[in-house]
């Protein structure tokens, strides 16, 4: 494997810790595979972003999808997966999510978190977009992912499981074979450690999240810079479906101006019968589709938008207003107070919402045991790309495929074992590799990506959004060229760096594929194509920066590596 050699400008390390395994990322696949790694004896460390419960997963309302209720079956879950996935699925990646599921959802309930019961003591399950069957189990009424941080968590902490919060990672370290050596790393603030430093490992676990921070309007909390896809990117693995970001269709509208982090509005309230109302009350789903309001979300985005768009509006409403205050004070207390936060009271009056960017279906390329194509880096979570979710995620199938193939991770490190010689990383470059991003390029990419790749995509859209991308790219390697300069090395300059890698991808991908599929919605090419289509489109930084986009054969993904033997002494 011949890696790019390209890595973020920034100081050398000044320290350094070392194990067998470093997880980066502390949501429900994060720690579900540092859990994991460490029970069997392995040295796990865990460097996350922020706190230890501050990802993205805590913010996950509507809840986690499995065959637990009476008369579903893991098949009737695999088949509403598959036709979400809009023919792109990898059927195989599937199989394993919803026959493993069950366990798996099982096994986080015995390490502590606390799913909402009947009466009679069962799960409590509900619907949502996509599904046939009620198999959506909750927690808190609506604050599903805050439980299973919770319980994550106090599962890590309890352990003694090694942790560097506050920690941004920059870069894959790689031995002179390709290997993985660990990562670098920088911890911001005071604390044990600071400024840069590198956990050498010999397997890496990327659970990075998502990357919603590359448009203007997101549900992703604000660390959510594509940092996970951009590393690998950098140590040249494959990254796919980039294309298919999901717009979530019900987010709390705040004006047409709002930025960053908005409020969401779980798929949860129409699964328990809220309506999609235009401004006269007429229900503009009903017709559209058999499920109306709980289709898979590409379609009720697309719905709304398009009922925008006839009536020239900038939102349309959510409406549960017959639920009455009981329910939503017990079954949604977290939506009712975000909105009423807000001004709005959905006891009283329906809900402003519109369409805004919420979930990465693609990512950095895996195999069924979370393999990347890198020796030694797994991904896995909002980061990885399985296959299970093809052109658009169904609803609340993320938190269990995080869940699932963290488990695959763990076990694969464990059954094949660590190299016998850790492996040595190439030293670090004397001269910067990669020109960094001014902290104003963040908002410039936001507005570039809203304004050229949202819901709605066309060729010339993509084509100027890739022209503006390409230039910022231009103007920072021409000043690092001509004049040895670079932004000043920093979380924004990182960061910033990191959005422009993976929305230059994005975009690409984009352009390229000519077809109208799941979340990705081109105006000119407003069909489906499966017999030019129905395939992924995969890509590799190359070690000049450019792009290298192939396509795959099939649905099917090829093979990434051979899991890696154990190196004589």
């Amino acid at each position: 494997m011949t890696t790019t050699g390209i890595r973020l400008h920034a100081p050398a390390a000044g320290w350094s810790i070392a194990a067998d395994v470093v997880v980066v990322g502390s949501g429900v696949a994060g720690l579900t595979a540092a859990l994991r790694c460490e029970a069997a004896g392995l040295r796990t460390v865990v460097v996350t972003k922020a706190r230890l419960d501050d990802g993205s997963t805590r913010w996950a309302q509507g809840g986690i999808a499995a065959a637990l209720g009476e008369g579903d079956t893991p098949e009737q879950h695999l088949d509403d997966t598959l036709v979400a996935g809009a023919g792109l699925c990898d059927e195989d990646a599937v199989r394993l999510l919803v026959t493993e599921g069950p366990d798996a959802v099982r096994r986080l309930i015995e390490t502590g978190a606390r799913f909402d019961e009947s009466s009679e003591g069962d799960l409590e399950l509900t619907r949502e977009g996509g599904h046939h069957r009620r198999r959506i189990a909750h927690a808190g009424g609506d604050a599903t992912g805050a439980e299973i941080s919770r319980a994550l968590v106090e599962a890590v902490r309890a352990r003694g499981v090694r942790t560097v919060e506050n920690a941004l990672v920059l870069d894959l370290l790689t031995d002179a074979e390709g290997r993985t050596a660990g990562v670098t790393l920088h911890v911001m603030g005071e604390g044990q450690h600071d400024g840069v430093g590198a956990v050498h490992a010999p397997a890496v676990v990327l659970a990075t999240g998502g990357m919603g921070q590359v448009f203007s309007a997101t549900t992703n909390p604000s660390v959510s810079t594509g940092d996970g896809v951009a590393l690998a990117l950098r140590a040249g693995a494959e990254v796919s479906d980039l294309e298919f970001v999901q717009f979530h269709p019900t987010v709390l509208f705040l004006g047409p101006d709002a930025e960053g982090q908005q409020p969401l509005v779980s798929e949860a309230v129409r699964g328990e019968g809220a309506h999609l109302i235009d401004a006269d009350g007429v229900r503009f789903m009903v017709g559209q589709h058999e499920l109306a309001e709980l289709a898979p979300r590409d379609i009720v985005a697309k719905g709304i938008l398009r009922r925008m768009l006839e009536q020239d509006a900038e939102h349309m409403y959510l409406d549960g207003r017959h639920f009455g205050a009981e329910m939503w004070e017990h079954r949604f207390p977290t939506i009712l107070a975000a909105c009423r936060a807000h001004g709005i009271d959905p006891v009283t009056e329906p809900i402003p919402v519109a369409p805004a960017a919420h979930y990465a279906s693609g990512g950095v390329r895996t195999d069924s045991h979370g393999r990347t194509t890198v020796p030694g880096l797994y991904a896995c979570g909002e980061v990885a790309c399985t296959g299970v979710h093809g052109a658009n995620r169904l609803a609340s199938n993320s938190l269990l495929e995080g869940l699932v193939y963290a488990e695959r991770i763990a076990d694969d490190i464990v059954a094949n074992g660590l190299p016998a010689r850790v492996p040595q990383p190439v030293p670090h470059p004397e001269i910067p590799e990669h020109p960094l991003q001014t902290p104003e390029a963040r908002f410039a990419i936001q507005r570039i990506m809203t304004g050229g790749a949202g819901v709605l995509r066309s060729a010339g859209s993509l084509a100027a959004a890739a022209d503006q991308l390409q230039r910022l790219h231009t103007d920072a390697r021409e000043a690092l060229a001509e004049h040895g300069k670079t932004a000043e090395a920093g979380v924004d300059t990182w960061e910033a760096t990191n959005l422009l890698c993976v929305a230059r991808v994005l975009v690409a991908a984009a352009l390229l594929r000519e077809e109208t599929r799941g979340c990705h919605w081109r105006e000119d090419r407003p069909e489906r194509d499966d017999a030019a289509w129905r395939r992924h489109i995969v890509v590799t930084l190359n070690p000049d920066r450019t792009l290298a986009v192939h396509t795959t054969d099939t649905t099917h993904f090829p093979t990434t590596l051979p899991p890696q033997a154990p190196q004589e002494q």
